[in-house]
């Protein structure tokens, strides 16, 4: 269960309060720069789907062992969404032989979008997000990632064309 609570919580970045899920997506920015550095875009890209997978078995653990269906304390869900947000920021510096910091005005879209996705919730965020399970948990931030992504993709098209 200690595993669960690892992953599930990024690292224990869950617990910090107010607003858990704000914490999560930030400390998502560094460690998706982290990622990149590693193994530029494809290595992010594949880490949105190992730490879905990853974050959707844990959310699952705490989730039978506490009862509620969206503990505050999982953000796993956010580094998730929030790295998909990432990815046209990453493919982008990577094509553009920049550093991913160069290119913070999409980072900063990203976040704001993605946020703005995850609490408003709209359509599919919130269909997601109904389901009351560790898939919902999940895919709801999954949603939102994508969302945010194409809002990243439209102001980068409008600043370069």
């Amino acid at each position: 269960m200690r595993l669960a609570w690892l992953i599930g919580t990024v690292m224990y970045v869950g617990h910090l309060k107010p607003a858990p899920g704000t914490w999560g997506s930030l400390a998502a920015i560094p460690l998706a720069w982290l990622v990149w550095l590693l193994g530029g875009w494809p290595l992010l890209a594949i880490g949105c789907v190992a730490a879905f997978f990853k974050g959707l078995w844990a959310t699952h653990k705490i989730i039978s062992a506490g009862g509620d269906h969206d503990p505050s304390e999982v953000v796993i869900d956010e580094l998730v969404g929030q790295w998909i947000a990432l990815l046209p920021v990453a493919i982008g510096a990577t094509h553009a032989g920049v550093p991913f910091w160069a290119l913070w005005p999409g980072i900063l879209t990203a976040f704001l979008a993605f946020r703005l996705f995850d609490i408003w919730k709209p359509g599919p965020v919130g269909w997601a997000d109904q389901r009351g399970d560790a898939l919902g948990v999940m895919l709801d931030d999954v949603i939102a990632g994508i969302f945010a992504a194409l809002i990243v993709m439209a102001g980068a098209y409008l600043s370069h064309g």
